[in-house]
């Protein structure tokens, strides 16, 4: 049913549960596991013109670099691992590289953000739910809830 799972990262910790069921998935439909890390360039447009730019994006892309690698580290044996670094607004790249064809499958964290906070904030995960034209599994990493049944996967398709 699936052959490749792309998962977005963070690098946070808490995202590796969310891999738990990536890794599960992959590992029961012998599917390959395509990690991504999104670097935000548009988050750093505001910075003074005498902030060297290269310097943030080399810091970026290897702040990505690790987060991806972590990825293949604690990956089982039997799982395949791709990993990639890319640029843009990270629930476009996400939802552009969550193609039929190309990943059968999304799964992602959610910090588990509501009212206000999403409203302010925006959310990556909201919007790759509601552009994806794949399914997106959805596992909360919201480290406080993760243990009361509120860190159960939840699929989504639109």
């Amino acid at each position: 049913m699936y052959d490749c799972i792309l998962v977005p990262t963070d690098g946070s910790s808490e995202v590796e549960h969310a891999l738990e069921y990536a890794f599960d998935l992959a590992a029961a439909h012998d599917a390959t596991i395509r990690a991504i890390y999104v670097v935000n360039a548009a988050g750093y447009g505001g910075l003074p013109m005498e902030t060297a730019w290269e310097g943030i994006s080399d810091a970026l892309r290897e702040e990505g670099r690790a987060a991806v690698e972590r990825v293949e580290k604690i990956a089982p044996e039997d799982v395949h691992v791709e990993t990639a670094v890319l640029e843009g607004s990270p629930s476009r790249v996400i939802v552009e590289e969550a193609t039929p064809g190309t990943c059968d499958l999304v799964v992602m964290g959610t910090h588990g953000r509501g009212g206000i906070d999403r409203l302010l904030l925006g959310s990556v995960t909201e919007r790759v739910v509601r552009n994806a034209q794949v399914p997106v599994l959805t596992v909360n990493v919201d480290p406080k809830r993760v243990g009361d049944g509120a860190d159960q996967p939840q699929v989504a398709v639109e």
